[in-house]
């Protein structure tokens, strides 16, 4: 890439907003850790780097800190949050804990005159005193907003201009990126998309083993038919073409549908599809289990067992594809930032398949970036808009054991939620149903019912880190429970989950 800006990370819950807005700019970003050296930084050759918010108080001596230094490469910085008060304390300034805390909407007033915005600030700490050759330049009424030092290129708000919550937020980053970072906005996907196939093409046909024979499969990739695993597909049978084989193990706790429309997008593509159906084996292993954990934990593991069997099947194979993206690794890991989750793809796949090399042509992009790819690849827009779906599917949408006639049910009932606010202009991030163990007496043809409840649930989220419940109309909601009560037979009431993440989370179980 030309131009790269760094976002340095120092705990903040925004950083991936931080760098997608920077993308969606046209400017290459990357993030790094907030304690990341001089060398580093200075080996990618930054236009540009931003500092983000954290959960410390710079004055603590256990807080995270950075080189110093940094603001003294003359390269521009961009100070947010905690990264406003680093760039404060560590030029001299002082930060001290405000008599108040600022959360939420507040109005910011531009010194100059400007009109007035509100912006989403969430902060005790606040600048008290600038560093020298500092100027303030917006202010709350009780605290410093944003400061600069224009001669240095050195620049700092106290609010998150990353979120929609900040009105021209977006138009703060551009004037960073474009008049004090000097880009050209030179960072295209499609650019990415030739270089990253002639980058797999290469390296694909280049390899040499006389085990292989002429035209055999090279590239063995597990399709979950999720949206990433579905674009790594697209671009490696553009790159490689019948030499890539995908394995999508249906295990039977797929949305409506979803299994056939897989098989029916990628077996007319240049690759060689094998459709493991194992329905029966997954449901087995899952008798008696009522712990979602131990639901997870089984269905990984027998993903495994199968996964490995069929690629016992083609032969030696040198190269696995997955289709980790960049959230995935930088929520893998990383100081100072607490792991989130450890991302190991396709069902953690032993090292004992024995693979020369794992190929993962899309760890570089951001879900958007990925969906947008898989548009310029011409893969169906409904495949690429499809719902967030975890790995064990609707097994853990199913709380307690799971029977085939409990998977029809919550099946049935997620198609009716998913075509109903489907129809709505504006959508939710995520919508869907659980069937709850909970019993409840209900009337159907003058008769006493005694069925399990159904929840819906509905989120809009910027992350998928936090979430707020969506506020969906009673009329959308009245025509859901009446679907789902008059066309799902054993349901007689449905109630909707109005819990924001935290304290609940996403998913039920």
């Amino acid at each position: 890439m030309k131009e790269t800006v760094l976002v340095l990370d120092f705990g903040g819950q925004y950083k991936e907003l931080i760098a997608r807005t920077v993308r969606s700019c046209n400017v290459y970003s990357q993030i790094f850790p907030g304690t990341v050296s001089i060398e580093k930084i200075l080996s990618v050759n930054p236009i540009g780097i931003i500092l983000t918010g954290g959960p410390d108080s710079v004055y603590h001596n256990d807080a995270v800190r950075l080189d110093k230094n940094i603001f003294e490469l003359g390269i521009p910085v961009f100070g947010i949050c905690y990264g406003m008060h680093l760039m404060c304390h560590s030029l001299g300034g002082e930060v001290k804990q405000g008599s108040s805390g600022e959360y939420g909407k507040v109005t910011v007033k531009p010194v100059n005159g400007e009109k007035a915005f509100y912006a989403l600030m969430s902060h005790r700490d606040v600048v008290s005193t600038v560093p020298k050759g500092f100027r303030i330049t917006s202010h709350t009424g009780n605290y410093i907003a944003a400061m600069e030092n224009a001669d240095k290129k050195l620049y700092a708000v106290q609010f998150h201009p990353e979120t929609s919550h900040t009105e021209g937020g977006r138009e703060i980053f551009k004037h960073f990126l474009f008049n004090v970072c000097g880009a050209k906005g030179d960072y295209l996907l499609e650019d990415y998309i030739e270089k990253e196939t002639m980058r797999i093409k290469e390296k694909v046909k280049r390899y040499k083993d006389k085990e292989l024979k002429p035209g055999s499969s090279k590239v063995l990739l597990a399709l979950s038919g999720g949206v990433d695993s579905s674009v790594c597909a697209a671009l490696l049978s553009l790159a490689v073409p019948d030499l890539l084989s995908c394995v999508f193990v249906d295990h039977g706790f797929m949305r409506q549908n979803e299994g056939d429309e897989i098989e029916k997008i990628f077996s007319k593509r240049k690759l060689k599809f094998i459709r493991v159906n194992a329905q029966e084996r997954f449901i087995k292993r899952l008798k008696g289990i009522i712990d979602p954990e131990q639901k997870r934990k089984i269905i990984g593991e027998e993903f495994i067992r199968v996964f490995e069997e069929e690629a016992a099947k083609l032969g030696k194979i040198p190269f696995l594809a997955q289709g980790t993206i960049y959230p995935d690794i930088v929520e893998s890991g990383g100081d100072p930032g607490a792991v989130i989750k450890s991302h190991h793809n396709v069902g953690g796949l032993p090292e004992k398949l024995g693979f020369h090399e794992v190929l993962e042509p899309l760890s570089q992009l951001f879900k958007d970036e990925v969906r947008l790819m898989g548009l310029k690849l011409g893969l169906p827009k409904h495949l690429l808009e499809r719902q967030p779906f975890p790995g064990p599917g609707l097994a853990i949408r199913i709380t307690g054991e799971v029977t085939e006639k409990k998977l029809k049910i919550v099946r049935h009932a997620d198609a009716i939620v998913r075509e109903e606010i489907g129809r709505l202009r504006k959508k939710p991030d995520q919508y869907f149903t659980v069937l709850t163990d909970t019993l409840s007496v209900g009337v159907k043809g003058d008769s006493r019912t005694y069925d399990p409840v159904i929840a819906v649930r509905a989120v809009s989220t910027s992350d998928f880190m936090t979430c707020e419940y969506s506020r969906l109309g009673h009329k959308v909601l009245d025509k859901i429970s009446s679907r789902i009560t008059g066309e799902v037979a054993g349901i007689s009431r449905v109630v909707y989950d109005i819990s924001g993440k935290p304290p609940a989370t996403v998913e039920w179980e």
